[in-house]
């Protein structure tokens, strides 16, 4: 046996001990149950110098809690985004990227091309290509 067993008249003597701590416990717990949910004021008459600390005790109702907190946060100090923050923009309203300039991006052309898409830009690419080196033919010098 790895671990000692506490010997019984210790035990009983140690739970004995913790008995009234334990009693203390469950009266205040039941004394915080007992105690009825605070009164509000109704949520329409909310504003922003209200006190919503009511509306944050466990015996409210969630529902009741959450429109305390929707008026509370429809005030404009708490939606107007900070122009200071970097990612509280709108950044959807923007131009979008010209076509030419999409089909010229290499990540555009292995996610969002299709196969046969692809396939049409390599011959187009070639042809290019060869058009390019019938021009430049090494050793012909132009005078």
């Amino acid at each position: 046996m790895a671990e000692e067993k506490e010997a019984f008249l210790s035990r009983w003597s140690r739970l004995k001990r913790e008995a009234p701590e334990r009693g203390k416990a469950l009266e205040e717990k039941k004394e915080a149950e007992a105690k009825p949910a605070p009164v509000l004021p109704p949520v329409e008459t909310l504003t922003p110098e209200s006190d919503f600390a009511g509306f944050m005790n466990p015996k409210v109702k969630e529902e009741l809690r959450r429109l305390a907190l929707k008026k509370l946060f429809s005030d404009p100090h708490f939606s107007t985004p900070d122009p200071f923050e970097p990612f509280s923009g709108d950044w959807t309203v923007g131009e979008p990227i010209a076509e030419e300039l999409l089909a010229k991006l290499s990540q555009t052309r292995s996610v969002l091309l299709s196969q046969t898409e692809r396939e049409e830009q390599d011959r187009e690419q070639k042809v290019a290509e060869e058009e390019e080196a019938k021009h430049d033919e090494p050793g012909r010098q132009d005078a």
